[in-house]
């Protein structure tokens, strides 16, 4: 059975019934999307984070945690930032955790994971970037001073 991508109202959905997220593969350098995605999280969405980095102890003054196991609460969505290579293993752990979602990041996709996840019981997305959809559902607006992309169609118009 292939997988099928979920639609946008399931997204939706998935990112409304969550209240917990942990980003795998957060980073501490500002440069990098993870980064990135988590400032806009902190600041813009009903979220609590945990980051998970084997490598780190503190990303935007949270703890960070070893790894999906380490997490003291239940993971509503495991956001991945690492390679496809990395995803079966990270996939095994978000499952052994009973996350709900398991969530690729842009540019990450592996069909083989997708159909396992889904076999598992979790709502499974890939190569989505869970800030950008969660700002485009909150109607485009410029959350937290966070330019959604959105192009407003009003001219300026000077006398």
């Amino acid at each position: 059975m292939a997988f099928t991508e979920p639609n946008a109202m399931e997204r939706l959905k998935y990112m409304q019934d969550a209240t917990t997220v942990a980003i795998v593969g957060a980073s501490d350098n500002p440069s990098r999307a993870s980064y990135f995605v988590a400032t806009y999280l902190l600041s813009a969405a009903h979220f609590k984070l945990f980051f998970v980095n084997p490598k780190l102890n503190e990303i935007l003054g949270q703890k960070v945690y070893k790894s999906l196991a380490d997490i003291p609460e239940p993971v509503d969505i495991v956001d991945v930032f690492r390679k496809a290579s990395d995803i079966p293993g990270v996939l095994d752990e978000a499952i052994a955790i009973k996350a709900k979602t398991f969530w690729m990041q842009l540019g990450i996709s592996d069909d083989a994971s997708a159909e396992r996840g889904v076999a598992a019981g979790l709502n499974v997305v890939q190569d989505k970037c869970i800030k950008i959809e969660h700002a485009r559902f909150a109607g485009g607006l410029n959350l937290a001073g966070f330019n959604t992309g959105v192009i407003s169609s009003k001219r300026n118009k000077s006398i």
